[in-house]
């Protein structure tokens, strides 16, 4: 979906668990560069350089690469686009999912308890599925981080990116505000659910007391629209509902 020239939320599909789960990498881009924000599910590199295509940029040029937190569906195709993209993109991200997006460490959601638990799904679970998971959850992909990001940073990307620290969901989260289009790129900072926008999803969020912290960063933002990873866009009554989210304890 284009959102304004120059920015296009992309939109990947893929089954998990028996149902399809829809995400949103975000892609920036003018006559200098091209950049991509997450990258999906592992596996799903043809269905993102399609959606790319799609949008109007030109994938060969992509020069840059901002994860915005460790996550499997976030880091899915990183690897890839880096080594298969001849502009050779420099990544970027926080550092505190760097050692996690390179590998170093495990990631956070891929405690030995959560690899057990492969062992303890029913029967009807093919066994095919559970090994690929299991080998997906000991080797995720991985790709060498190039600059590390931190809050407030301006990138001089695409008419102008502002990070923004957002933790919580993860401790290194964090959300991209493209100043052209006004558009926050919040990651997993929020969602929208049945079209109205909520806080980062606590089933899934690690610290859901900073996550709820972070929503008031951004308050003091001329934010017209909002493209949450997990629902797609939000661009209705924005600031109002940003207000509303921020008051809830």
């Amino acid at each position: 979906m284009l959102i304004q020239q120059g920015i296009a939320m992309l939109s990947i599909s893929t089954p998990v668990m028996g149902k399809m789960d829809t995400v949103h990498p975000v892609l920036l881009w003018d006559e200098q560069s091209v950049v991509l924000l997450d990258t999906g599910y592992p596996a799903q590199l043809k269905q993102l350089q399609a959606a790319i295509d799609a949008a109007g940029a030109d994938r060969s040029k992509l020069s840059h690469m901002i994860i915005t937190h460790q996550d499997i569906d976030h880091i899915g195709n990183l690897p890839e686009l880096v080594e298969q993209t001849s502009s050779k993109p420099e990544v970027m991200a926080h550092p505190l999912e760097k050692p996690y997006i390179q590998g170093d460490k495990r990631l956070i959601r891929f405690t030995d308890e959560a690899i057990a638990s492969i062992d303890l799904m029913p029967d009807s679970v093919p066994e095919s599925f559970r090994n690929g998971l299991k080998r997906l959850m000991l080797h995720p992909p991985k790709a060498n981080v190039d600059r590390d990001l931190a809050h407030g940073q301006y990138l001089s990307l695409c008419g102008g990116i502002t990070v923004i620290d957002t933790p919580g969901h993860t401790p290194g989260h964090i959300s991209l505000y493209h100043e052209p289009s006004r558009t926050l790129i919040a990651g997993d900072a929020l969602i929208v659910k049945d079209g109205e926008l909520f806080g980062a999803d606590p089933a899934t969020t690690l610290d859901p007391e900073t996550a709820q912290a972070s929503i008031t960063k951004l308050l003091d933002i001329d934010i017209e629209a909002i493209i949450c990873y997990h629902g797609g866009l939000f661009n209705t009554r924005v600031m109002e509902r940003l207000a509303e989210l921020a008051s809830h304890k």
